[in-house]
């Protein structure tokens, strides 16, 4: 067996909980156990080493409207790390692709908006030339990748902390599949950085 080299990977990102959650159970918007974790060099070298080959993120709409209302604002603001105002510029100038059966058009520049079934969406961007698809914590656009075995590249930062419960990134009856893990960082507090490749 040997990783996927050929054509445009799909790359995901994911923050989760050390009992295997990516939020709490009360509500599943709110990432605020996150941000002690979130500016540890650790987390902020993994953000800039996943975006680097990546040339169109993908995002779901709650993730798209959470994400292009904050970090436009890290731009030129004093004292921020080079690292947040990096990935804030990727962002703004890399081409992004927002599922939503709701959006009609789309309030950020460079941005389409798909209202196709997640798979169908990704299938139609590895045809086309370009660089990594990154996904950015959108659980459902990840679950609906993860089920229909379209990811090439599993990034994962693991926080130590247990939110007790709450919706889970890695569902019942996935596709069987192998994985080689292609790097790991420990940082600050415990905080983990993960990256498997998908065997095929």
């Amino acid at each position: 067996m040997s990783t996927q080299t050929t054509g445009r990977r799909v790359v995901t990102n994911m923050s989760l909980s050390l009992d295997g959650h990516y939020a709490g159970p009360r509500d599943p918007e709110d990432n605020g156990w996150v941000m002690p974790y979130a500016h540890t060099d650790v987390a902020r070298d993994h953000m800039t080493s996943i975006r680097e080959s990546a040339t169109t993120a993908l995002l779901g709409r709650v993730n798209a409207e959470g994400f292009l209302a904050f970090w436009p604002t890290v731009i030129g603001t004093e004292g921020v790390d080079p690292r947040d105002e990096g990935f804030a510029k990727w962002l703004l100038d890399t081409d992004k692709v927002v599922l939503s059966s709701t959006l009609t058009q789309a309030p950020w520049e460079r941005t389409t908006i798909a209202g196709k079934p997640t798979a169908e969406v990704v299938a139609d961007l590895k045809a086309t030339e370009g660089g990594d698809i990154l996904v950015l914590n959108s659980a459902s656009v990840i679950k609906a990748l993860l089920a229909a075995d379209m990811v090439d590249r599993l990034t994962l930062t693991i926080f130590p902390v247990f939110l007790g419960g709450g919706p889970r990134l890695f569902d019942d009856g996935l596709p069987t599949g192998r994985w080689t893990l292609a790097s790991q960082h420990a940082g600050e507090y415990g905080t983990l950085a993960l990256v498997y490749d998908r065997l095929r």
